[in-house]
């Protein structure tokens, strides 16, 4: 007859296995399901986020020089209209 330390120890060896082999697949999964994303995202010629990022960046920079120079031109305008 089995042991009942031994059949404990193998259900938990078992059970530790499965629990591997469970993250195991899991992680496939994640990595199969984003290589697919990634696939459709090119396919749809979408932009990587960092490229969107990096943009905002430039935009936002853009918009506060366009400011400053509206704000420069109408001042130099305020200075035309005093001298005439």
């Amino acid at each position: 007859m089995t042991n009942p330390k031994d059949l404990l120890n193998d259900i938990t060896q078992m059970a530790g296995g499965a629990a591997g082999l469970l993250g195991s697949a899991s992680q496939q999964i994640r990595d199969e399901v984003k290589a697919r994303v990634e696939d459709i995202a090119d396919r749809m010629d979408l932009v990587p986020r960092e490229d969107l990022e990096r943009v905002e960046v430039q935009l936002e920079k853009a918009l506060a020089d366009q400011k400053d120079i509206i704000s420069r031109l109408i001042s130099l305008e305020e200075k035309l209209e005093k001298n005439k």
